[in-house]
């Protein structure tokens, strides 16, 4: 049940995206690319704690599976079917990673304020 949920909220999210629509001031299409690699370096390293590595994961799989020869439904057999169920996964990666970029780019408007107080420099001593 909560993977189906997941999985509408990450075709939505890739919809709301793709017409540029998106619900009053979150970021277009770009900006979520943009975000992408921070968002990755910044979840990878701990920085940004929201990132589920179980989700990278699948992210990673799925990119395996469209870019794989071997396939569950061959194209060759199945045309149509075939590119059918690449074209589903790939809609999943998609609007999970744009989805998550929206809300990693919230999470970043959130913590500028904090730590705009803040003065990173070297201790000389």
């Amino acid at each position: 049940m909560a993977g189906t949920i997941r999985r509408a909220a990450a075709l939505r999210a890739l919809v709301q995206a793709l017409r540029g629509a998106g619900t009053g001031g979150s970021p277009g299409i770009g900006e979520r690319l943009a975000a992408v690699p921070r968002m990755l370096s910044m979840g990878l390293s701990g920085r940004y704690p929201h990132l589920a590595r179980g989700r990278l994961v699948l992210a990673g799989l799925g990119l395996l599976y469209v870019l794989s020869p071997i396939d569950v439904v061959p194209e060759a057999l199945l045309w149509v079917v075939g590119l059918g169920d690449d074209a589903l996964v790939a809609a999943w990666i998609a609007g999970a990673v744009l989805g998550e970029a929206e809300v990693f780019l919230s999470w970043e408007r959130d913590l500028a304020p904090r730590q705009a107080g803040v003065v990173t420099g070297e201790v000389i001593g």
